[in-house]
């Protein structure tokens, strides 16, 4: 599998960028609209990769680091999302900004996507919505740690979803109190 691409953009244009390397092997990879951005012609660049093999192709998928990698690589395990249909989705917007709209159940922003109806977005955040709170991207719903983490790791150990006791220590002040008296306090609040 190819992982990584490094060298010099020799073409960027509707939807793909051509890449020479320093083994004067050229590639064609298909990328985002970050990455169609990011990566103009004359510059050097790194890119991560993967590698789509089918009957009759074997096509590159470019992205800028590797939580858009990520991403793409939950979005494609979905049923009916194929790796285009995954880039046209990543085209949407940042990588927080997606996997919000996944964790928020946001149908609206989903369906935005060429191809992307009611049905296959409610399928993306069935599928998703628990496993895209599981990525640490930096953002709200990245796993918390500590204190607040073993809260929420009870909770689900009772059975609640992970995204429900994500969305319940979010209310709770936890300045001075034990594992015990949050744990306590969250299930009172928990719906």
């Amino acid at each position: 599998m190819i992982s990584l691409i490094q060298g010099k953009v020799i073409g960027n244009n509707s939807g793909q960028v051509s890449i020479l390397t320093a083994g004067g092997v050229g590639y064609v990879v298909y990328c985002s609209l970050a990455g169609l951005k990011d990566w103009q012609v004359g510059n050097d660049v790194s890119v991560m990769t993967y590698l789509a093999v089918r009957e009759n192709a074997l096509e590159l998928y470019g992205f800028i680091n590797d939580s858009e990698r990520g991403l793409f690589l939950r979005l494609i395990q979905v049923s009916g999302i194929g790796p285009k249909t995954a880039l046209h989705i990543l085209s949407l917007g940042s990588v927080d900004e997606i996997s919000g709209a996944i964790a928020r159940g946001d149908l609206v922003y989903l369906t935005k996507v060429s191809g992307i109806g009611k049905k296959t977005a409610e399928r993306i955040v069935v599928e998703l919505k628990d496993k895209i709170l599981l990525v640490d991207g930096g953002n709200s719903d990245s796993a918390p740690e500590g204190v607040l983490g073993d809260v929420v790791e009870g909770l689900i150990a009772l059975g609640y979803q992970a995204s429900e006791a994500r969305e319940v220590i979010k209310k709770i002040d936890s300045v001075g109190k034990s594992t015990e008296q949050i744990l306590k306090e969250a299930l009172q609040n928990i719906k």
